[in-house]
């Protein structure tokens, strides 16, 4: 069954209330997971043969129309990023679990434009923190919905990579996508 292109029956409630699915795309998968509000999750794999595992489902609750109007959008949405046609997700991610800081981060790297790079250091004094570079990695490494918050936006000082929650290979290939990894060192701010 087709739901504006979103297959429903890849679609799969959960007792929390979340819905998720998974899609293939050159060389992997992308899982998403979704509430009412927003987006919840996105899992990155690549060379995967099956697609990301996700929380137990529960076969008797019905799926939240709206939710499934966010994990339609996603897929959408990610599907033009990654063929290099959007360069800004405008779909809703629910952030509930998220702590302030986390939420103060992110909020930061929502801003980062599309091709560009910061450093850990530069988000820690946007904040008002210059030495929470640390602090600013561990909120980036819990980021629970990569690509619509470009975490992979962030890389260290020194213009190394640094890390990313779903691994390097997806780190390159994103910035790659947007142009940015071979002017990393040109590229990177790590000041005002």
């Amino acid at each position: 069954m087709t739901h504006r292109g979103l297959q429903l029956s890849r679609l799969t409630p959960h007792p929390s209330g979340l819905a998720t699915c998974a899609f293939r795309i050159r060389g992997g998968w992308i899982g998403l997971e979704a509430s009412a509000r927003g987006i919840t999750r996105v899992t990155l794999t690549l060379k995967a043969r099956q697609p990301p595992a996700h929380r137990k489902p529960s076969h008797t609750e019905v799926i939240d129309r709206q939710a499934a109007r966010w994990l339609e959008q996603a897929q959408h949405e990610i599907q033009h990023f990654l063929s290099g046609r959007l360069d800004r997700f405008t779909c809703p991610v629910d952030l509930t679990d998220a702590t302030s800081f986390q939420r103060a981060v992110w909020r930061t790297a929502v801003h980062i434009p599309y091709g560009r790079v910061r450093s850990y250091q530069w988000i820690a004094a946007r904040l008002g923190k210059p030495q929470a570079a640390r602090a600013v990695g561990n909120a980036l490494g819990a980021n629970p919905v990569p690509l619509f918050i470009p975490c992979h936006r962030i890389v260290a000082a020194d213009a190394s990579l640094g890390g990313f929650s779903c691994g390097l290979q997806w780190k390159r290939r994103l910035l790659e996508l947007e142009g940015s990894l071979g002017r990393l060192g040109k590229n990177v701010k790590s000041e005002k």
